[in-house]
């Protein structure tokens, strides 16, 4: 529905459709309540679904299936003229998005969820006003409104790529600087890479995707950095000016200061809450000086009748973390006892090789001062990693060395994205290295390589030298 001159009423008002919007939304109307969707974009999915997650992907997996093919020489396979056709390409990727996006559409319609477009803001405690003047009364809220990319370094033209640019695939520069090595940098940079780039990173750290062990992330650094024109760490770009029809740029490295020209510039730096447009100071909701508000376990603000979800709340920005608030709020909402009380929240590094980790990592372990038992399992000593040719990788468990208790698992190698949620299961059940190591898995598969590691932290491995 487009918005127009409208007042009306509903139970549960929900403000965002993203995957923690949309998911909320349809639980509540299982649950029975009525419930108005807000959405300001004319597609629902949010920007996982629409210039995020989903697309990148699309993205990754034909450049990866590209890198698979150039390396199946060694399997055998050889084969000449592999080349990308850029168009057929977005279109790939366009349409997985119309897909998914109309899925969203006609599951919000068969459940009755009316949708509303435009922008809300809080009018009152309980009221919101859509632009052209409508407003909408409710008896609860949920905040889902996500995040935007941050606001570009100073000194850096507006004209630069931020990811949502760089995810339509306008073009394929012959010369691409990524400004940010974390993991949205490293992913679009390998992407135009894959597509015939020659890319450069910049990252202020000084080291690429800082917020992974290094162990993992060595691996990781070791395999796409010849992929890569060139990675400059502990630097940061100064500025950057249109010239030649492209961006003439100054880099700080190593204290000295360096010129550049780069057909395209990628601002990777992060992103921020969509919190500030809101109208928040018109209701009870309160925020830390980051823009995020604050919530309790069951996703409550300080306003009792207004919950928030997603990016706008504390925690890793991922979409999977969103979804499983939107149900919890809209249980709660809708009477039910539930809490978003997860011992985990795994995260996904979709360059190649994966990086997945889920619980504490050894960083957060060193800064908490905690003992800990590691066991690292390398995919070097693992069948169906040699039948794949990939063994570029390791699985590592992290335990209690008192009880054996499970407290993380990292893993780096292939498909890793797939094989992380057994260790998040784990967590949430509460395993320890003992349930890892008598649960048959199947033989030749990577899945093997986490009750692998956990025989290493065990010290019973008869596959690697045992750690001492």
């Amino acid at each position: 529905m487009v918005m127009g001159s409208l007042n009306q009423e509903t139970e549960v008002a929900v403000i965002g459709s993203g995957p923690g919007g949309y998911v909320a939304a349809l639980r509540l109307a299982d649950l029975g309540k009525d419930v108005v969707l807000i959405e300001e974009r004319e597609r629902p999915g949010g920007t996982c679904l629409l210039e995020g997650c989903i697309p990148s992907k699309s993205l990754i997996s034909a450049v990866e299936l590209a890198e698979s093919a150039k390396k199946a020489k060694k399997l055998g396979l050889t084969f000449d003229g592999l080349a990308f056709d850029i168009d057929a390409l977005r279109q790939w990727t366009e349409g997985v998005v119309n897909g998914l996006s109309q899925g969203v559409t006609v599951l919000l319609k068969r459940r009755g969820v009316e949708v509303l477009h435009g922008r809300a803001r809080f009018s009152g405690p309980r009221s919101l006003l859509i632009d052209g003047g409508a407003t909408v009364e409710f008896e609860k809220c949920i905040i889902a409104t996500g995040s935007n990319v941050a606001a570009l370094p100073a000194g850096m033209d507006p004209t630069v790529w931020t990811s949502a640019d760089a995810l339509k695939l306008p073009l394929v520069p012959e010369t691409l600087l990524v400004v940010g090595g974390g993991y949205i940098g490293l992913e679009l940079g390998l992407v135009y890479a894959g597509l015939g780039s020659r890319v450069t990173v910049v990252e202020f750290f000084p080291r690429l995707l800082a917020g992974a062990d290094h162990d993992l992330a060595d691996v990781m650094i070791g395999q796409i950095t010849p992929r890569l024109e060139e990675v400059l760490v502990e630097s940061r770009v100064t500025s950057v000016e249109p010239a030649d029809g492209g961006f003439r740029v100054i880099i700080e490295h190593e204290g000295k200061t360096r010129e550049g020209s780069y057909e395209k510039v990628l601002a990777a730096v992060g992103r921020v809450p969509n919190t500030s447009e809101l109208g928040l100071e018109n209701t009870g909701v309160k925020m830390d000086d980051k823009g995020l508000i604050l919530t309790d376990g069951s996703c409550m603000t300080d306003d009792p009748d207004i919950f928030a979800i997603g990016d706008v709340t504390h925690g890793p920005m991922l979409a999977h973390k969103a979804s499983r608030e939107g149900k919890v709020a809209a249980e709660v909402i809708a009477g039910k006892s539930s809490q978003f009380d997860n011992r985990s929240i795994p995260a996904v590094v979709f360059t190649d090789p994966e990086i997945a980790w889920t619980g504490m990592t050894e960083r957060e372990a060193e800064e908490r001062g905690r003992k800990i038992n590691v066991g690292r399992f390398p995919l070097a000593a693992l069948g169906r990693a040699r039948t794949l040719g990939r063994t570029d990788g390791l699985v590592k468990v992290i335990s209690d060395p008192d009880t054996g208790l499970l407290l993380g698992v990292g893993m780096v190698g292939p498909h890793v994205s797939e094989l992380i949620a057994e260790g998040s299961l784990a967590l949430e059940m509460g395993a320890t290295l003992e349930d890892l190591m008598v649960t048959i898995h199947p033989h030749p598969t990577l899945s093997e390589s986490l009750m692998e590691a956990a025989e290493v932290a065990a010290g019973t491995t008869v596959h690697v030298g045992r750690s001492r």
